[in-house]
């Protein structure tokens, strides 16, 4: 008798551990990735704008998984951890940062635009709060279809200040769309705190005023992420409504490369970087038992290899034929004079 009452409790323990390493080498994962595509931006290797998803992994490995494949995704131009997270290869999202041919966007889109038809990733989008309004659209359109299925927009805290973002909101509740709206409040925007850009600081009761059902959750914890987004899932697939789901963030980078970060104090850096959701869920570990400093090892070891393997794809994959660049972009009939 009391081993048919143990066995169950030793089986969720033995799932719960798997689970926390696998959230933990995917946060690992993201963290390397971008840390290697500073590198290869310094090298010259990615040109353009390159925005750092470091110090917010929490958010995209707390949620992403948890979609279904049928559930459309939409994010910002800090994008590449979602990406990862939706399954595109690290080789594919590496060789599109290159302008590669071989990359998920034919090297078109670069940083800022990843997008993936077989996985659903509907893009990062250059414009502040572009996709709220198409992952509502695309809400409408499930509705409409009877299709039991998630739309998914990521953005951040900046988005609010947007037009777009009341737009979808009022339309969203009104016509009681299947839409998860997932801010990521990383504080600053593009580098403009949010006292100094917002009348009402409290995201919540700000989305509360459209009657849109919502919470909020420490960004910084994937475990208390991931049991939000479960509750926001199954509200909107239950309800048929949207849901709003803050994440309480930070990004421990600069807004983009370019940025010379002159909003903010290194100190404030250095707190919240006590806040590591790498270091939060290692120490978890650690403290019941279940993670030494040897398994982190080889987790980065796993990890180094993925991404080494990506940098290598995408340097010696060729650059798109020139008869092709006309591809995709509207001219004149005839190009001859």
């Amino acid at each position: 008798m009391r081993l048919i009452l143990r066995l169950p409790k030793l089986r969720i323990m033995i799932e719960k551990e798997q689970s926390h390493h696998h959230l933990l080498k995917q946060m690992l994962r993201i963290r390397m990735f971008e840390e290697a595509c500073a590198e290869q931006y310094s090298a010259g290797n990615i040109r353009g704008f390159l925005h750092l998803y470091i110090g917010e992994e929490a958010v995209a490995v707390g949620a992403m998984e948890l979609f279904s494949l049928e559930d459309a995704v939409f994010a910002t131009y800090r994008e590449h951890g979602h990406a990862l997270m939706r399954g595109i290869s690290a080789r594919s999202i590496m060789a599109e940062m290159f302008g590669k041919a071989s990359g998920c966007c034919g090297g078109r889109g670069g940083s800022m635009h990843l997008f993936d038809k077989e996985t659903l990733f509907l893009g990062g989008s250059a414009i502040v709060g572009g996709a709220l309004p198409i992952a509502t659209g695309l809400a409408l359109a499930n509705k409409l279809q009877n299709r039991n299925r998630l739309s998914v927009c990521f953005f951040g805290e900046g988005a609010m200040a947007e037009g777009e973002f009341h737009e979808a909101m009022n339309l969203a509740a009104l016509w009681k769309l299947p839409v998860l709206f997932i801010c990521e409040n990383n504080l600053y925007a593009m580098g403009t705190a949010l006292e100094r850009s917002e009348s009402e600081t409290n995201l919540v009761r700000k989305v509360e005023s459209y009657r849109v059902r919502c919470a909020s959750v420490d960004g910084m914890d994937v475990l208390a992420v991931r049991e939000a987004v479960k509750r926001a899932i199954r509200d909107v697939k239950e309800l048929g409504t949207p849901y709003f789901l803050e994440c309480k963030t930070y990004r421990f980078r600069a807004h983009s490369m370019f940025d010379p970060e002159l909003y903010r104090d290194k100190s404030e850096v250095e707190e919240w970087k006590k806040r590591d959701p790498i270091d939060l869920l290692s120490n978890i570990l650690r403290s019941q038992n279940l993670l030494d400093n040897t398994e982190i090892a080889t987790m980065r070891s796993v990890v180094k290899e993925e991404i080494d393997d990506a940098i290598a794809f995408a340097e010696r994959e060729p650059l798109e034929d020139v008869d092709n660049l006309y591809r995709f972009v509207y001219a004149e009939e005839s190009l001859d004079g």
